[in-house]
Order: structure tokens, then sequence, then C-alpha cells
């Protein structure tokens, strides 16, 4: 039976269910299953809440999955094609080609949540390692094997995010296979960057500072010689750990290292594209957040605020950030106006460090919520937890 649903097959792969263990999952036959992905039928409406908590994604995305699709993947050459079907053959310009599609998702990743992405990054990091293992031996092979580390460092990104950074282990593998074959190519740029996500695991979704701190310290070492850009961000996420681990002047030496590494970032950077100006002062104020030094934190995040055009769920952590700001100095009528901007932030993208953010935010103003305006508020983020 011919296959119309493809973006629901890859999504389905991509998290690792089969027919039978979906079907399972969802006390359906794999027939049912089947049916979906070939378009013959659609899931009852009854059924739909539950295949969307599976597949990770909200009700609107399910029905993008539920879309006839065509086979290949948007913006996939003809000269891509022929590669996977005959690896040995695959050269510079099919490593260039996968190198653009890929820098199409990362671009994206910003604008829109992370659950419909994971199919597309799944597949392409499958084809990306199938291609790499049959390439030829030289510089096509290194190019395809850096593009695979790079494709395992954004799928471990995605899944992470997707489950509103809950699914350490999954994620923590992925990061793992980057190491790997970043390692293997001697290539510190990449291993800083797997090391760094990793880091983000331990200091964002396990809350173990110490080891978060560990990570941030030897990404900064590992990419010291290589990226500015790198050595820089690690050093912000160190200094984060240190604030919670309330070491102050720890924190403030770790800031002042970041700062002066990434003044010196410019595009001759490895890693210059990871780096954006607003970075330093949304971790600076979540540091200071931390610490307790309310006013220096919301002077940097209302300023990098004003500045993130266009990075919506980065924006989300900021106003969230900044709604706690508010509510730990007493300010009510601030921290409702910037939490209501977060949940507007997040019902585009659901991303999930600005939800946690937003969440604690929620939990800090329960004793507030005997005021009409914060159950407002906190009914407008249960709502978009339930349509998600």
């Amino acid at each position: 039976m011919a296959v119309k649903r493809h973006a629901l097959v890859r999504h389905r792969r991509a998290l690792g269910f089969t027919q039978e263990s979906l079907a399972e999952a969802l006390g359906v036959e794999r027939s049912t299953v089947r049916r979906w992905e070939s378009g013959e039928s659609s899931p009852l409406p009854f059924l739909r809440p539950r295949l969307a908590r599976l597949l990770r994604v909200g009700s609107e995305e399910l029905e993008e999955l539920l879309r006839a699709t065509p086979e290949t993947p948007s913006g996939q050459t003809e000269r891509v094609s022929h590669a996977l079907r005959h690896p040995s053959q695959a050269d510079l310009v099919v490593a260039a080609e996968l190198r653009s599609e890929m820098d199409n998702l990362t671009d994206r990743y910003d604008a829109v949540p992370s659950a419909t992405l994971l199919a597309d990054a799944g597949q392409q990091l499958n084809q990306v390692a199938l291609l790499a293992d049959e390439a030829p031996a030289g510089r096509v092979q290194r190019e395809l094997r850096a593009l695979q580390a790079d494709a395992a460092t954004l799928m471990g990104q995605l899944v992470w995010d997707a489950s509103h950074r809950r699914d350490h282990e999954t994620a923590r593998a992925y990061y793992a296979q980057s190491l790997e074959v970043a390692r293997h190519l001697r290539d510190p740029a990449t291993e800083g960057h797997a090391l760094l996500r990793t880091c983000y695991v331990a200091l964002y979704g396990a809350n173990d500072h110490r080891q978060g701190l560990e990570l941030a310290l030897q990404a900064a070492l590992t990419t010291r010689g290589t990226s500015h850009a790198l050595t820089g961000l690690a050093l912000l996420h160190a200094a984060e750990a240190h604030a919670f681990l309330g070491e102050h002047s720890e924190c403030e030496r770790a800031l002042l290292g970041a700062e002066k590494h990434l003044e010196r970032s410019d595009g001759a950077d490895a890693a210059h594209e990871l780096f954006t100006p607003t970075h330093f002062g949304r971790l600076a104020g979540s540091c200071y957040l931390s610490l307790g030094d309310y006013g220096k934190a919301q002077r940097f995040l209302e300023e990098t605020a004003s500045r993130m055009q266009g990075r919506r769920k980065s924006l989300a952590i900021v106003l969230g950030n900044l709604a706690l700001t508010a509510i730990r100095q007493g300010d009510l009528d601030a921290a409702l106006a910037v939490f209501n901007e977060a949940v507007d932030e997040l019902r585009g993208t659901r991303g999930g460090g600005g939800m946690n953010v937003v969440f604690r935010a929620a939990r800090e103003l329960r004793p507030w919520r005997g005021e009409n305006a914060v159950q407002e508020a906190q009914d407008r983020l249960l709502a978009l937890m339930e349509a998600a």
C-alpha cells in the first residue's frame, strides 16, 4: 500500500516507534496505523490527543503530520537523491547540499516547535551517517563526518526541547555520538559544542550544577585555541553554574572571561554563527537573578529583550526571567505584563526552556492567586499546555 503521509512516517521513526509499537501504545491494530500512513483513513477524534502526546506534538502539528507529503524531503536535489542510491559516489557537492539542508533546519529552530523538525532532522542524520560510512576516504568522508557530528548535536537539541527538557537520556546519547565523531576527526570546535550541549542537560535539566560547571569548563578548555565564540559561551554557562551554586565572585570572574572572548569572536571563528549579540545579556541577567541581585538582572534582561528580534524561544526565556525578577521585587503589574508576553511567545514555539521558566514564574505568582489578573494569566498558560 502506497505511503502518502511521509511526514508522519518520518516523525514516528525519528521517535523510535515502529508501526507495531505505536499501535500498541494507542491500543489499536497495526493495520490501523498503516492505513493512517497510507492516507486511506485518519485517526478518530478521541484518539488524536493521545497520538499527539506520543508523537510529542500539539494538535496543530499533528494536523500537519496528517497531511499528504512528498516522499523526497523539501529542497533535496536529484544529486543528493542519486548519492543516497549510490553512496560510494557521494562528492563534495552532495556534502555541501546536505549542509545547506541542515542549516535550513537550524535557522527554523527559533521560530517553530522543535517537535515539527524532529522527523526531518532524524532523517537527515540517518542519511548523512549512511553516506559517511560509504563515501570515498579523504575530504569527502571528512566533510560528511563533520556534518554527521553537527546533525547528531542538532537532534539532541531538538529531542530535549520537544520533551520540555525531560528526555535527558536520549539527548545525551545524541551528544555522545557527536563527541565520538568529533574526537575521531580531531575537531575541537565540534567537540566543544557537543560538550556544551551536554552541559545544558546537566545545568537546566538534571539540575546537577556541579557537573554542569565541570562540563562547561571542559568545553572552554577544549575550544580555547580554536574558537573565541565557543570558549566565551562555555564560560557564560560556567558563570551560570557558579550562580546556581551561590558562588558570586567566581560567577563574575567567569562573566568577565566570557565577555573578553566573545568580544574577540569574528567571522573567521569556527563557531561564530553559534553566538548572537544577545547571548551575554541573557546569561548575565539569569546569573544575577540566581544571585538575588534583581536590579542588575532587570537591567540586563530588559536591554536584551529589546534586541531579540526573531529569536522567539530565547526571548521566552528572557521574558520568563524578567517575570521572576519582578515577582521577587514585589512588582505584580510588571510581572504580569512580561509573563503574558512570554506566554504569547511560547504559543508559537513551545520551547522547552521557556516553558520551564514561565512555569516557575507561575508557581511564584501563587501568593497573588486571589487576584483576577493572576488567575487569567495562569489560565492562559494552562490553556497553552492543553493545546500542546
